[in-house]
């Protein structure tokens, strides 16, 4: 039923029309999720998806970079939304930036991490952001994805809340929080790299913490849901410690 629920939610917003914005801006929309398109110079568009919290009105506000699971990106990014990150962390308040990856190659590949960097940026020019209260999630290959832009960019993320992904390669020294959800049960990506990484974190004194589920499969993306929603006061006490 979860991945029945995947593919009508792409397939809808993959016939949906998106806001193209000029080249290199993204378009100031009001509160609400919108699917947008973000044109590069010399590069592919990247398409996405955003959800702009209810109430703002200027005020600086947080950031989530969400990054989608693997498979087909066309409307990954909105599929993943609905039915992960929304439902899981609209308590903060902040606004929740999912594009759709360009190509193979996963979230550290040099197209995606280009774009991805120019859509960042821009969503900062276009709208207030708390810039240090930015954080980046995401499922599976997305989770994965999580834990390389932590590692290399550590000075634009406050946290990381990586989900049923697997760890990148060690970086040293380590600057991010995490918080990591996994399944004991998970068949494509074991817990056992993500115990070692937490426990290897804690051990080196970061705030790491894994929340760990059983009876849920790698594919019912929405049944991890509840324990993300765990990381909510998590990531509040780690910027009020900031």
């Amino acid at each position: 039923m979860t991945m029945f629920r995947v593919m009508i939610c792409v397939l809808a917003v993959w016939l949906a029309p998106a806001v193209v914005g000029a080249q290199g801006q993204v378009p100031v929309v009001s509160p609400g999720v919108h699917d947008l398109t973000f044109a590069q110079a010399n590069a592919p568009p990247i398409h996405f998806a955003l959800s702009v919290p209810q109430g703002y009105r200027g005020q600086p506000v947080p950031l989530i970079l969400a990054l989608h699971f693997g498979g087909d990106p066309n409307g990954a990014g909105r599929a993943m939304l609905d039915i992960l990150i929304l439902p899981a962390m609209a308590d903060l308040g902040a606004f929740i930036v999912a594009p759709d990856a360009l190509g193979g190659g996963g979230w550290g590949s040099a197209p995606n991490e280009k774009a991805v960097n120019a859509l960042l940026a821009s969503v900062e020019k276009s709208y207030a952001i708390d810039v240090t209260r930015v954080i980046v999630t995401g499922y599976s290959m997305g989770g994965a994805g999580a834990w390389y832009w932590a590692g290399k960019y550590p000075e634009r993320f406050s946290a990381a809340v990586p989900v049923a992904g697997r760890p990148a390669e060690a970086s040293s020294p380590w600057r991010v929080p995490v918080f990591a959800v996994h399944s004991r049960d998970d068949q494509v990506n074991p817990i056992g790299p993500t115990e070692q990484r937490v426990a290897d974190l804690k051990k080196s004194g970061v705030n790491a913490r894994l929340v760990v589920l059983t009876g849920v499969s790698h594919y019912e993306t929405n049944r991890f849901a509840a324990a993300l929603r765990q990381a909510v006061p998590w990531i509040r006490e780690v910027w009020n410690a900031r």
